[in-house]
């Protein structure tokens, strides 16, 4: 998967608007989690490039812990971690946690 780090809450909003022109994924992980560390890695292992034409973002929560927050308040998404949400048009239409987060369900989320 061709990572993009997020750090920044500028970041953020600009990833956010970017929606609009296609669909991004941010996956929130714990460093010292070993259930966020499977999550990362079965994801990885099933992702197909081809099929998931998708920005796909990386945020590291306990260096970025500010930014996860307002992921929070600007997508009214609850916090889990680890976590996966899809934004389109600048708005959550998925999100899951622990092993609800499969690559089938992120795909039929898009429609594909």
């Amino acid at each position: 998967m061709n990572w993009i780090p997020l750090t920044s809450e500028n970041q953020l909003q600009e990833i956010i608007t970017g929606s609009a022109e296609a669909p991004v994924m941010i996956f929130k992980h714990s460093t010292r989690c070993s259930i966020s560390s499977t999550a990362l890695s079965r994801l990885e292992r099933n992702w197909n490039e081809s099929e998931m034409a998708i920005k796909t973002v990386y945020l590291d929560l306990l260096a970025y812990r500010p930014v996860s927050a307002q992921i929070e308040n600007l997508l009214h998404v609850e916090h889990q971690s680890p976590q996966a949400i899809l934004i389109k048009n600048g708005k959550s239409i998925w999100d899951g946690s622990h092993y609800d987060i499969q690559y089938d369900a992120i795909k039929k989320a898009l429609g594909k």
